[in-house]
């Protein structure tokens, strides 16, 4: 009789277990990225605002952008292409208004793929493009910014975009072939004819902006700035200031590095990654500067941040005028990004961050030599 009873108890349980099992199969399983996306719910639109430019230059944009490029270009292996117009799709119902991308990467492909994306919201958030380098046959083989140029990408980057008006217009680098000049006054003639926006830069002097601003006044200008590149700070940051132009930073997190996903051991994927020839990112190099890394841990740490939180919240501490585009291909990262642009942390706390960080000597160059030409801070 007691082995009965027990069989029957058995039977039930494995009956009550098979249930809870279909059931299980019949819930879907709750990502990270959904749970995320619960608890955001509240902040998707209390993203705040905030203003590149100034007078007609003005661009109002969200706090923090996005930048594209890495879903499909020199970021690793390449995302699933459904995913990533999923992401920048969700980056929007966040309160995302801004998203950068340019011809080069790919080339064409992360237009086409933005455009894909964002085509649809072209009245409701603003895209960013850029124009400067030659292409042929697939490739980059330098530098062109010649006016008749400069027409035929913005005309064919509307396209692939999907859009009627290129919001902002940046030249992606400085071309020592043609006076730059000549190039602000063909974006100028662009936005009277209600082709472009709003006229920026990316990588250039001071002595650029000042010339290039006086024929048509700049909204933007975009440079790599992180905690762990500061260059800026001398010379870009100040001009930036005095003539009422926003600044873009690029690189935010240091190309993945100061999230503290990178290490010496990191081996990059050869075929789309250009990290693994830069200088910054060899073993030794890696090695070195963990010590910032560390530093951003253990202040993330004390205030429930992870350290990319703490790079990009650092960022928009500094000027309400800087808008940080930080990429990724993570549903989970994005969410990650956005919850920086509510933190509650005093201008003190950063500004002791700050100082424990110009104790630390970075190692190895942004850019290799023939790169680091190309640029000019």
């Amino acid at each position: 009789m007691k082995n009965s009873k027990k069989n029957s108890n058995r039977r039930s349980f494995l009956k009550s277990s098979a249930l809870l099992g279909a059931f299980a199969l019949t819930v879907p399983a709750v990502s990270f990225s959904n749970s995320a996306e619960n608890l955001n719910k509240k902040r998707i639109n209390k993203i705040p605002m905030r203003t590149l430019g100034k007078g007609k230059s003005a661009f109002k944009v969200s706090a923090l952008g996005l930048g594209c490029m890495g879903a499909n270009y020199h970021r690793g292996r390449v995302p699933n292409r459904q995913k990533m117009i999923e992401l920048m799709q969700e980056a929007v119902e966040m309160g995302v208004t801004l998203f950068d991308t340019a011809e080069v990467y790919g080339p064409y492909i992360n237009e086409e793929l933005v455009g894909e994306a964002l085509g649809k919201f072209k009245n409701k958030i603003s895209v960013t493009t850029k124009f400067g380098f030659d292409i042929q046959n697939g490739k980059s083989v330098g530098q062109n910014s010649r006016p008749e140029q400069i027409r035929k990408v913005a005309e064919e980057s509307m396209k692939r975009l999907k859009i009627d008006v290129i919001d902002l217009f940046y030249q992606h680098r400085f071309d020592p072939n043609v006076p730059i000049e000549d190039v602000a006054g063909t974006v100028k003639d662009l936005i009277q004819e209600g082709k472009v926006k709003h006229f920026g830069m990316c990588e250039v002097s001071a002595d650029v902006i000042r010339k290039a601003h006086a024929v048509q006044p700049l909204t933007a200008i975009q440079s790599e700035y992180s905690l762990m590149w500061r260059e800026p700070e001398k010379e870009i940051l100040p001009v930036c200031e005095e003539l009422g132009i926003g600044f873009v930073p690029y690189s935010p997190v240091g190309r993945g590095y100061l999230t503290g996903m990178l290490n010496d051991q990191w081996e990059f994927y050869p075929q789309n990654d250009m990290r693994q020839d830069w200088p910054r990112f060899q073993p030794e190099a890696m090695k070195e500067n963990y010590k910032l890394v560390q530093l951003l841990i253990d202040f993330g740490h004390e205030r429930g941040l992870t350290p990319a939180q703490v790079a990009l919240g650092w960022l928009l501490n500094k000027k309400e005028w800087i808008v940080p585009i930080p990429g990724t291909t993570k549903f989970a990262h994005l969410h990650e990004n956005m919850a920086t642009t509510n933190l509650d942390i005093s201008d003190q706390e950063w500004q002791d961050l700050e100082n424990e960080v110009a104790k630390i000597e970075i190692v190895g160059d942004r850019y290799p030599a023939e790169q680091q030409k190309q640029v000019r801070n």
